[in-house]
């Protein structure tokens, strides 16, 4: 009872982070454009006079995109969020928020100037008493409304382009649940009409670094109102498991006595509801999902299609996704072949890498084998399995961007499905992320794995296989390079010899320089790349 009194008291002192700033959920904002709040440090928009940042006018990028949608204003998340801001806070140096209040991610203190690196565990290692912790953090969440952010429940054209805002509160929790929703939602094109080929945060580049910063972002709003700033969110490691590890009373629920697509009333989680789960209801109605409640937590692990997702992923299949040098390849969709990414999100064969949307891999085959509400794309995140599994993704994607070191040039510039590439704003966040600020090494963003961690073998080998996978590419040129090298140090000695003899015939009269012999040795060529 304390741990929630005390949560209880820290939602209300304590800012979120999420979607719609309730601050900006106002005609006057969506009238103006402009959602450029003051921060409570010294009153002004943005924290201005603190020189923590200043409103500005949101620069978009202007790459093309792919074909993959075929329409152009008729989506409020084209062009994120222009329709409906077009002036944030944009936030100097190491701060951050919708205004510039907080500290970016890995960087704390009064002035967010020092760094700090936090580990995320493995559930199994956590003691009985942070497991506990984590499972009522949970259940906090879901009981405490956001504060700070509230949801739309209508598109900008019902808000009558902003002169009627439509927007309610949620819990925290939700919100999350919500913004995975929206994100990921079809396009409404009026009438009974949808476009299902669109999603912001799968299927494209933007996968792994989308659901990077919903976890940064879900992490620090669970410190936030528990006041315990050394939370981290614990991952489930499943790979060569032969069931649901944490599908039990003791973690994440286990199975209904009775019902075996619900889970036991022993468990917290057999009282949660879920919402956004009726896609095609909403579809019918042309509206958005209102957060409603819409039945409890399903979930039936194991009880899955066969033919599609025959088994967990394997220690094999990860070793192999990671063993592939690009990625993005092709329509960057999720027919890429040889793609990391889409290899990873589970579009293609963890053992070939050939794109087969009909056979569910790695962390698709996660989602199909709980058979219940995780299954289904847009409401996925109801489950809180969605957190463990989706910390031990990261972690993945993590090890790949250290043993191959790409930079961020690696990432799509152009091309992209809408809302993939790497100067697009990530739907639906507020402040404001774009996708390449997130393909980078998580160490940089204030975690770390503790698996990661180790000194092992595997480490050895990560920290090596970019250098020698640089040296196939560059083969040629460096046995071209030794080979010119070679034909000009013979050029260069044929004359320094016949120097020699020309001097050593000189008459006695004059007298040659004198130089050691010794110094002619230290003459060298160095080829530059």
């Amino acid at each position: 009872m304390l741990l929630f009194a005390l949560g209880f008291l820290l939602v209300i002192l304590q800012p979120s982070t999420g979607q719609f700033p309730r601050v900006c959920a106002n005609m006057q904002s969506l009238l103006s454009k402009e959602c450029c709040p003051p921060w409570d440090g010294d009153g002004s928009p943005c924290g201005q006079l603190s020189s923590r940042g200043s409103c500005q006018n949101i620069l978009l990028s202007q790459a093309p995109l792919g074909p993959q949608f075929p329409f152009s204003g008729v989506d409020d998340r084209e062009e994120w969020p222009s329709v409906f801001y077009n002036r944030t806070c944009r936030c100097e140096g190491n701060f951050m928020g919708f205004n510039c209040g907080e500290c970016k991610f890995g960087f704390s203190g009064l002035n967010c100037t020092e760094r700090q690196v936090k580990t995320r565990r493995n559930i199994f290692q956590l003691t009985s008493s942070e497991k506990n912790k984590f499972l009522a953090y949970l259940n906090l969440a879901k009981n405490i409304p956001s504060q700070d952010y509230v949801i739309a429940t209508g598109t900008y054209t019902q808000m009558n382009n902003g002169s009627n805002p439509m927007f309610r509160d949620i819990n925290v929790y939700d919100l999350f649940v919500w913004m995975h929703y929206y994100a990921s939602r079809d396009t409404l094109l009026g009438g009974s009409n949808v476009w299902r080929d669109i999603d912001f945060a799968h299927e494209a580049p933007g996968f792994l670094p989308w659901h990077r910063v919903f976890l940064l972002m879900w992490e620090r709003q669970i410190q936030r109102i528990t006041g315990d700033e050394n939370f981290t969110i614990p991952y489930w490691d499943w790979r060569d498991a032969e069931d649901c590890e944490v599908c039990n009373d003791e973690y994440m629920g286990g199975r209904h006595p009775t019902n075996p697509n619900l889970l036991s009333p022993a468990s917290i989680f057999s009282s949660w509801q879920v919402i956004c789960t009726r896609s095609e209801e909403y579809n019918s109605q042309q509206a958005l999902c209102n957060a409603t409640s819409e039945g409890p937590i399903r979930r039936n692990p194991g009880n899955n299609d066969k033919s599609r997702t025959p088994r967990l992923p394997s220690s094999a299949d990860v070793e192999f996704c990671l063993s592939l040098t690009q990625y993005e390849s092709g329509p960057m969709d999720k027919m890429a072949n040889y793609s990391f990414r889409n290899t990873l999100e589970g579009f293609a064969d963890p053992q070939t890498a050939i794109s087969n949307p009909a056979q569910s891999g790695l962390h698709n085959a996660l989602h199909i084998y709980m058979n219940g509400s995780m299954s289904q794309v847009q409401g996925s995140a109801n489950d809180p399995v969605f957190v463990l599994h989706h910390a031990f993704v990261d972690s993945i994607f993590e090890r790949w961007l250290r043993r191959h070191r790409p930079m961020l040039e690696v990432y799509p510039a152009a091309n992209a499905p809408i809302g993939h590439n790497r100067e697009n704003y990530m739907v639906p966040f507020i402040p404001l992320y774009r996708n390449g600020e997130f393909f980078k090494p998580s160490r940089e963003l204030g975690y770390d794995y503790e698996y990661l961690q180790e000194p092992a073998l595997e480490s050895f080998q990560d920290f090596l296989a970019p250098y020698l996978q640089q040296a196939r590419q560059i083969w040629a040129w460096l046995v071209g390079a030794a080979v010119f090298g070679g034909f000009v140090t013979a050029v260069l000695t044929v004359l320094i010899r016949a120097c020699r003899k020309k001097k050593g015939g000189t008459s006695s009269e004059i007298q040659p320089l004198l130089i050691e012999s010794e110094d002619y040795n230290n003459i060298s060529y160095q080829s530059n790349f």
